[in-house]
């Protein structure tokens, strides 16, 4: 039997170097679209999705506010403001440049500084650019392993993994939620 529905609104954010597709993977997870067009986030912008989650027999009427945020590693500072009250994160690398892989464990050690305990997903995007894959699955998995982290290689573009990837992070911060709770 699944009761009725409780309602969250939990802070998410996206991380990663510039240009990994932050922002074409929340167009694809919000409204559904694409658009590969490159525009440079300054700052952080938010979006909002409600979806209904099933979590030990209980319904959540999950709204993630999704920040996404500069990918510049320079502000440092700046990211560690933004990361305040995040239940959650997605650190992303391109999967067609390998630095941007190489630049996570970096990404991962800012966001932890901030929230110790919030979940992380890791996401490898741009799995549709086949020909142009610098890394994959292994390496990925290795550095999530790492971390004690889950991961998904995605597309922003075909929509691989990238709803199951927020399900998967939603069902992560409602387990938190209600451990804190007890």
């Amino acid at each position: 039997m699944i009761l009725l529905a409780k309602k969250l609104m939990k802070k998410i954010c996206l991380l990663g170097d510039g240009a990994v597709g932050k922002t074409c993977l929340i167009r694809k997870f919000v409204f559904d679209k694409f658009d590969d067009k490159y525009i440079m986030t300054f700052g952080t912008k938010v979006s909002k999705k409600q979806i209904v989650m099933t979590r030990n027999n209980m319904e959540y009427a999950m709204t993630f506010l999704i920040w996404d945020i500069l990918g510049q590693r320079v502000h440092n500072n700046l990211h560690s403001a933004y990361y305040q009250g995040a239940t959650g994160a997605f650190i992303i690398c391109d999967t067609t440049r390998r630095e941007t892989l190489d630049n996570l464990e970096e990404w991962i050690e800012v966001f932890r500084n901030v929230n110790h305990n919030a979940p992380v997903v890791l996401l490898g995007n741009k799995s549709d650019l086949t020909n142009e894959m610098q890394f994959g699955d292994a390496e990925l998995g290795l550095i999530a392993a790492k971390y004690g982290m889950k991961y998904h290689i995605t597309s922003a573009k075909t929509g691989a993994h990238v709803e199951e990837s927020f399900i998967e992070l939603g069902n992560e911060v409602i387990d938190k939620h209600l451990e804190a709770k007890k």
